[in-house]
């Protein structure tokens, strides 16, 4: 990852993509973040690439904008990126593996932690699809339930929990297209849900029972934890960006004019607005100036909220999951969890404590508007995930596809690497 042991993560969403810098120290594994970015993203659509050539371009701006903070212009370029997976072709399911120890010491080994990984992972899925993540939850050893970690321990029969998720092998394929035309590699591409429970959600809350609830722009995932580790995940398919049209619709105006009023006075609470108190704007055609009162915006966004509430509340009751979280209760992070009111609202409408998830990590240090901010929260996660993987991390998909002839002028930090690019495509075009 170059000498200075950088690395950058990027959260693709539905029309935005963040990205993080971070630098490990070598000595002492302690993580800083050095650099942020946020740019439009019309190439991706959910979490989806939908327009490769437009998410290239989007990737290479947010990754190069990041490099332009760095203090140090003498270290080395990033050439490989980590990618934070969301996007409703998203699937999970548990399943369970059992190996027979057939030697005569029986000591477990980790080899036999890999053999038994490996069935609770052999499932039937369709040809299109292929597995992102295999999580283990629990491994038993004779019958023994809740041992953290076999290796060591005599046993005739290893049994493990597993929670696998699974991808549409084309959209992983048109992501890391994306990343090797924006002249990067794929280091890994990790589930955000997984990477965030290790992140924004304490120990406690794991181990008594809790959902972390992450809201993008055109999904929203959940993710249950409970007894230490993740039982249950969902992309549900609604997201912030619901609000932003509905607010168009009924304002008359553009998306992008809609969206900023929502991130600056929208409320899901009547008691956070002033009734009598105006909103200016521009109207649909960017000249005419309108008015609406910060109530009725209230009044537009309520209802929305109420809805996604209630479909996470049906997702969970008909999953079997709703008592599993009342103890822990509910984290909120995400761009979308900045809504004002929406802690309150979700304790509210789902009638267990809630929070705003930030990261709780040790050796960590990144400047207050970085790790205050839940939109940066994902991509916080994944450089966290690659620094200090699970003990049995999980089979996880990483860059194998990332091609090496992609990567053109990126030891420039000034746009050169964009620039060869663009005049080679011009050239051939």
């Amino acid at each position: 990852m170059g000498k200075q042991n950088l690395i950058c993560a990027l959260d693709i969403g539905s029309s935005k993509l963040v990205a993080i810098l971070g630098r490990i120290d070598p000595a002492t594994g302690a993580l800083s973040v050095v650099g942020s970015s946020e740019v439009n993203c019309r190439g991706a659509r959910g979490g989806v690439v939908v327009n490769i050539p437009e998410a290239a371009r989007a990737i290479t701006q947010a990754v190069e904008l990041c490099e332009e903070k760095l203090q140090d212009k003498d270290s080395d370029a990033i050439d490989n990126v980590i990618v934070m997976a969301r996007g409703n072709h998203l699937q999970s399911f548990n399943n369970k593996g059992a190996y027979n120890i057939a030697r005569t010491d029986k000591e477990i080994t980790s080899g036999d932690v890999d053999s038994v990984l490996e069935i609770a992972q052999a499932v039937p899925i369709s040809h299109d699809r292929e597995v992102l993540h295999a999580m283990p939850q629990d491994f038993w050893v004779d019958r023994q339930k809740g041992v953290p970690n076999p290796v060591g321990m005599e046993g005739s029969l290893l049994e493990v929990d597993v929670h696998i998720l699974t991808a549409t092998s084309s959209h992983l394929n048109n992501l890391t297209k994306a990343v090797n035309q924006a002249g990067f590699r794929t280091q890994q591409i990790i589930y955000g849900i997984f990477a965030l429970g290790e992140t924004v959600v304490t120990m406690e809350e794991r181990e008594q029972g809790c959902l972390l609830i992450d809201f993008g722009g055109e999904a929203i995932s959940l993710g249950v934890y409970s007894e230490g580790s993740l039982r249950y995940s969902k992309e549900i398919h609604m997201g912030m960006d619901t609000l932003t049209r509905d607010l168009a619709y009924y304002m008359r105006t553009s998306l992008s004019h809609a969206g900023r009023i929502k991130e600056q006075h929208g409320a899901c609470l009547t008691s956070l607005v002033t009734a009598d108190e105006d909103i200016e704007y521009f109207g649909i055609d960017g000249r005419e100036i309108k008015r609406i009162k910060k109530k009725t915006l209230v009044e537009v966004i309520q209802p929305r909220v109420e809805e996604m509430f209630t479909l996470i509340h049906k997702d969970l009751e008909t999953a079997g999951w709703l008592d599993t979280i009342v103890p822990g209760g509910i984290i909120l992070t995400g761009g979308g969890s900045l809504l004002r009111g929406l802690t309150e609202a979700s304790m509210e409408l789902m009638g267990v404590p809630s929070r705003l998830g930030l990261p709780q990590l040790e050796d960590f240090e990144s400047p207050n508007e970085i790790v205050l901010n839940p939109t940066y929260a994902t991509a916080i996660a994944g450089l966290h995930f690659f620094r200090r993987p699970p003990l049995w991390g999980d089979r996880s998909f990483s860059g194998g596809r990332g091609s090496t002839d992609a990567i053109i002028g990126r030891k420039s930090r000034n746009g050169v690497g964009r620039k060869i690019r663009d005049f080679i495509e011009e050239l051939f075009s």
